[in-house]
This record gives structure tokens, C-alpha cells and sequence, in this order.
């Protein structure tokens, strides 16, 4: 791993914290994710299951995590998984983790190799009531490909057809969704880091460069600090381009008189960081763009300000939704006809901002959290209103990514440029 080693608390914390939810007698088994070909003999480059990161820091592949707090023997009651040191394997691929090793990433004090995980498994299941099966119970996902863990529940229930199952996704959409103060400290290196790569970035992009050469400046910056590299596909949108939401071809020219929205982050200790901030290519907002440019912080702002505990995000999309309404009349997006002959199911102000306002933030971007329950203290939400105009040609969205407290939030990209009059000084320098 590139970055320096987190805290094991973080994740002895959450494996607490999950096995407080658990049913008694129960076990609750979660699986790292496949290594995927590509063509040939190649393979994606390997992406850990984030709900077995969530619990020991682990990123290795062919890893698995068993929580049993019942089992009668306490050396078992939380057991990693590895897969066992490969001499010939190391050869090609590299180093594996040591059992001491993964004990001092993950806090675990039991590791075992998984060549021999069958013949102790089998009794611990006997005697437990019920069984955790992990899914990736996303709402946005499509997942069209067999992976391990749906394989693994076919597996297991055939096996050991009279047992309870439960979803462990129920438990684990809760409790990631609230961050502890060690979590947060790791999203806020990431965006620490994600800082230094725009101010790199505001002294960089001139007319005439391309973007794909800005997103070239972001790798350089992300890994000469540690981080594992972009925590998404980097969006670099200059002109036109920056109306298409998830815009990542990255290979046209920035011109002189663009805006260029810029959607990136730093992915640090398997935490994200989400920032959008859109600058003009010259150094200079026109009169009509910093209009709009200032409608949108406008819009940002109000959004934070009400981004508390016991607001829903619907409830909280409708009111950005109202006030969005109100900042397009002032800008000469709407017209008061238009906001009287709408359709209240698509809005008017939905013309020129028609994603949503906010998402949870984690070790997903778009991470585990509702969208229908009260916001609770501690999770970590984005803050990202747009206002796109196609007769413009223009797209301009401004993010920022927000820890809620008890009784408001605290904004971790405070230290992060984001007025128009910022922007065009550094720029300037």
C-alpha cells in the first residue's frame, strides 16, 4: 500500500459495532471480492469488497472475515482469512501478507490460512443458529456479473440447507453510513491531499492545455503523496462537455473563454474524497459567468445551511429545490410563468440542475446510507448543486463534502479555495 498505516482501531471499532447488531448464536461470514480478467492473461487491477475493508483494512484478494462472538472457543470469535504465502506466486505478483502483518494492519488477534478454513468452518456453523451473508445492496447498481459473494450464499445454502440466513447489508447500510472521529480523520487526509492537487492545478490550466493533461497533473499529485491514486474516474470538462454529468473522455482542448468543472478526489486508506470546483481556463470569469458561478455557491450555501440531523435528503433536495427555483428567476433562468405552469413532478428549476444535491461519502464515493430516514450525526454527505444551460454552453457544479455534528456540520473543505474572487487571484499568481 502506498499510505503510511492507518490506526487498527478504526477497524476493531466497526468489527464492535457489527457484532453488537448480531443475533445471538449467530456467525456472519464476508468474502473478498474476485480478481477479474481483462483480455488474455491480464486482470482489472484488484478492488478489496468494501464491507470486508470496513471491518480489517485488508486489500489483499482471497481474504475473508468470520465473526462468531458465541463461539465457545474465544479464539475464534473474530477470525481473518488469508490466503497462505505462494513462493512461486510471490515471484510474479509480489508479497503477501504474513499473519503478523495483517494483524498489525487489522487488529485481528486470530489469523488463519484459508487452505485450512474447511475443517474448522463446518463445526462452527453447526452450532451456530443463524448466518450473515454479505450482498452489495446498492440501489444504483447493476450487477449482471456472478461474484464471489452471490456464489458463496449458493454455496453455503446448499451445504447447510435448515440454517436462519440474514442480509448483513441491513446491518452494515447503518453503521457505515455513521462515521467515527478515526474515519473522518482518513477522509479528511484524502481531502487534504485532494487540496493540494487543485491548488497545483489553479497555477497549471491555461488556454490551450488539454484536459487530459490536467487529469495527468492530478495522478502526479494523488501519488506523490501517498494516495492510492483517484478514488473515481477523474471528470475534466471544459465548455460544453461540462454539462454531461459523468463526463470522463478527458481529451479535448480547453479554450480560452471556457469554464472548465473539474470533478475529482483522492482516494487515501481506502477513503474518498469528492470535490467539484469549476474555473475558467484564462484566469478570468466573464461578467455573465461569475452570475451564474455566484448563483450556484449561492445555492451551495443555502444547501450546508441546512444540512443538519432530522432532515431527510428528499426533504432537503425539495427546500435546495425551492431555493434553486429562486436563483434562476434572479438569474434570468426562469421566468415567474414559468415556476406557475410547472409540472410538479419535473420542476422548472430541473431544466438546469437535474441530479441530486447530495450522497453519502465513505470508502465509496457514492457510499452505504438512506435516503428516506432522518440524517443522522456523523455521517459524511457531499454538498454539490450545478446549474447547466445549454444555450450557454456552460456547466458549472461546486462540491464540498460535510461531516454532520450534533447540532449542524463541519466542512471539511473549508481550507479549500471556492469564491470566484479566490479562484481568480491564485489563478492570477
Amino acid at each position: 500500500m502506498k499510505y503510511l498505516p492507518l490506526n487498527p482501531q478504526i477497524f476493531t471499532q466497526n468489527r464492535k459495532r457489527f457484532i453488537e447488531r448480531m443475533d445471538k448464536n449467530s456467525i456472519a461470514i464476508f468474502n473478498s471480492n474476485d480478481e477479474l480478467p481483462i483480455n488474455g492473461d491480464a486482470i482489472f487491477k484488484f478492488k478489496q469488497n468494501s464491507d470486508l475493508y470496513w471491518l480489517s483494512g485488508i486489500e489483499q484478494e482471497d481474504s475473508m472475515v468470520i465473526l462468531f462472538p458465541d463461539n465457545p472457543d474465544p479464539r475464534f470469535r473474530e477470525v481473518l482469512v488469508l490466503v497462505r504465502p505462494n513462493e512461486m506466486k510471490e515471484k510474479w505478483d509480489g508479497k503477501r501478507l504474513r499473519a503478523a502483518e495483517a494483524k498489525s494492519i487489522s487488529g485481528f488477534s486470530t489469523v488463519l490460512w484459508l487452505d485450512s478454513l474447511d475443517a474448522v468452518l463446518q463445526g462452527w456453523i453447526h452450532i451456530a443458529d443463524t448466518i450473515y451473508l454479505n450482498t452489495n445492496e446498492n440501489d444504483r447498481k447493476s450487477n449482471e456479473v456472478p461474484v464471489r459473494d452471490y456464489r458463496y450464499i449458493a454455496q453455503l445454502k446448499d451445504k447447510f440447507p435448515l440454517h436462519q440466513y440474514k442480509r448483513s447489508a441491513r446491518i452494515l447500510k447503518d453503521l457505515r453510513s455513521i462515521k467515527s472521529a478515526l474515519e473522518v480523520e482518513v477522509i479528511q487526509k484524502a481531502i487534504d491531499i485532494t487540496e493540494v492537487a487543485f491548488r497545483r492545478l489553479l497555477g497549471f490550466i491555461r488556454p490551450g492545455v488539454m484536459e487530459y493533461e490536467i487529469e495527468a497533473e492530478l495522478w502526479h499529485s494523488f501519488l506523490s503523496q501517498r494516495a492510492t491514486g483517484p478514488a473515481y474516474g477523474s471528470i475534466i470538462a471544459s465548455g460544453d462537455r461540462a454539462r454531461t454529468l459523468h463526463y470522463v473522455s478527458n481529451d479535448q482542448e480547453c479554450k480560452d473563454g471556457e469554464l472548465v468543472l473539474m470533478d475529482f478526489g483522492a482516494e487515501y486508506g481506502g477513503y474518498c474524497a469528492d470535490l467539484t470546483r469549476t474555473i475558467p481556463v484564462n484566469g478570468k470569469f466573464s461578467r455573465r459567468q461569475k452570475t451564474v458561478y455566484n448563483a450556484c455557491l449561492a445555492l451551495h450555501n443555502y444547501a450546508k445551511s441546512i444540512l443538519k440531523p432530522g432532515i431527510s435528503i428528499l426533504d432537503y433536495t425539495d427546500k435546495v429545490g425551492e431555493e434553486a427555483t429562486q436563483q434562476f428567476l434572479k438569474i434570468g433562468l426562469l421566468r415567474k410563468s414559468d415556476i406557475k405552469n410547472e409540472d410538479k413532478d419535473n420542476r422548472a428549476y430541473r431544466k438546469y440542475l437535474y441530479h441530486g444535491i447530495s450522497h453519502h461519502l465513505g470508502i465509496d464515493v457514492h457510499d452505504l446510507g438512506t435516503r428516506t430516514e432522518p440524517i443522522k450525526a456523523g455521517m459524511v454527505f457531499t454538498v454539490e448543486p450545478g446549474i447547466y444551460i445549454e444555450e450557454e454552453k456552460m456547466g458549472i457544479r461546486i462540491e464540498n463534502n460535510l461531516w454532520i455534528t450534533r447540532n449542524g456540520n463541519k466542512d471539511l473543505f473549508k481550507n479549500i479555495p471556492i469564491t470566484a474572487e479566490e479562484i481568480e487571484t491564485l489563478m492570477k499568481r
